[in-house]
């Protein structure tokens, strides 16, 4: 159900600012994006799965709360994030 190392890897190497920027909030979004995406898949399979449901729920809390960080601290990075990850606003 979770993202895999080399997935991760991929991720942080596309939206870190530097060599080991892992901590960035770009990062952190684009990280649990792919762990929400991971689940929906999950969910889809397997409807009856109310644990996963919620810890979807939570995910997209955090997400939403980081984004909302990042359109106050720079909001050009915050729609250029948006556009690559597929997220609507």
């Amino acid at each position: 159900m979770s993202i895999t190392k080399d997935d991760k890897k991929k991720v942080i190497a596309e939206f870190a600012k530097t060599k080991w920027d892992t901590g960035s909030a770009e990062v952190q979004v684009a990280i649990l994006t792919s762990k929400i995406e991971n689940l929906k898949d999950h969910l889809n399979e397997h409807k009856n799965d109310n644990h996963s449901r919620r810890w979807i729920l939570m995910m997209v809390a955090k997400r939403r709360k980081m984004l909302n960080y990042l359109k106050r601290k720079n909001p050009e990075k915050h729609d250029e994030i948006l556009a690559k990850l597929g997220i609507r606003k």
